[in-house]
């Protein structure tokens, strides 16, 4: 799916899948349906405790939203134990996927489900943040590199995750990753000038027609693939800014540290280790969790817009948060239509 005909709108670093998430337990063969829950079982292996193994490897998925929409569906399918391995190009994309998965596994005492939802949305596809949603940021950047440093700790605190096959020097480009998430020094990241310069390249001449350029992308490219449900105020609102999603009443003005990358670039013939933003400009992050639903009404538009209120942060909570700990869909009422 494309926002722009050049391509090199889609940067060097990939921040978010272009694909809706999918139930990987339920992408079986044509006939998977018809097959009782023995049968559909019989060819995987057992664990000691005789309960069917599969094993999924995920190469370049880029924002874990396969494995969560998988963990909120488990309950549809045969018991068996799912193991995930994870295979990314760059470090920054696998600490970002372990953000993601500890945020979803945060128990529901310590935060809610929709707060959880709008946090996930927030962290992986908004360039600013919430003052509340950076602390925390900072706080699991603290105890990640603990993870990563002290194995005990690890497997005594997050026993659902492997490290052990990380190499020393990745593990210590981790902790580098999360010793910058941890920085509370908002210059340290400049996104709001790094954005607008990626905009500036890419645009060119056509900076100053910007609006009609992300209406035309908008309309004949992602409209055109089915995408109806990204209306044009938010959409020309996350060109311009980088901000995706706004769904409270708050100030958003934090640096997002998570969508931050390193690549050697060249200063006077010689290279040199740089860090920038150098992401999707063009697409979105839309696609992931905001252009498919079970609920059917939760992608029903009213002139265009989005006829419930919140509809993206109920997107996400509908395909894994609220099922991961329900097994059931969130609800809203009564309907809205976002002006």
């Amino acid at each position: 799916m494309l926002a722009a005909g050049t391509g090199n709108g889609f940067g060097t670093t990939a921040w978010w899948g272009f694909s809706p998430a999918l139930n990987l337990q339920a992408m079986g063969p044509p006939d998977a349906d018809l097959l009782d829950d023995k049968s559909s079982t019989e060819h995987l292996k057992l664990s000691q405790n005789g309960i069917p193994e599969l094993n999924i490897l995920l190469v370049g998925s880029i924002d874990a939203r396969h494995i969560l929409k998988t963990m909120s569906q488990m309950h549809r399918q045969p018991q068996r134990k799912i193991s995930f391995y994870i295979l990314e190009n760059n470090l920054e994309a696998v600490s970002r996927q372990l953000l993601f998965l500890n945020l979803a596994l945060e128990p529901p005492d310590k935060m809610g489900l929709q707060e959880k939802s709008e946090t996930l949305l927030e962290l992986m596809g908004n360039t600013l943040l919430r003052n509340q949603t950076a602390a925390y940021l900072q706080e699991k950047a603290a105890l990640f590199i603990r993870y990563i440093t002290d194995s005990d700790f690890q497997l005594s605190n997050l026993p659902v995750l492997d490290f052990s096959a990380l190499k020393f020097r990745e593990r210590d480009q981790l902790e580098a990753i999360f010793q910058f998430w941890r920085n509370p020094d908002p210059q340290a990241f400049q996104i709001k000038q790094l954005w607008d310069l990626r905009l500036r390249q890419y645009l060119g001449t056509r900076y100053d027609s910007r609006r009609g350029v992300c209406d035309w992308d908008l309309t004949m490219k992602l409209h055109e693939h089915g995408a109806i449900t990204i209306n044009f105020h938010e959409f020309f609102h996350w060109r311009n800014t980088g901000v995706a999603f706004e769904m409270r009443e708050a100030t958003y003005d934090v640096p997002n540290k998570t969508l931050a990358s390193r690549r050697l670039i060249r200063h006077k013939g010689e290279p040199i280790p740089a860090r920038g933003y150098w992401g999707d400009i063009t697409t979105g992050p839309y696609i992931t969790f905001g252009i498919e639903a079970e609920d059917p009404t939760l992608l029903k538009t009213i002139n265009g817009c989005p006829s419930k209120l919140r509809t993206r942060s109920c997107h996400a909570g509908d395909l894994f948060i609220h099922r991961m700990h329900r097994k059931s869909p969130c609800t809203m009422s009564p309907p809205y239509c976002m002006n």
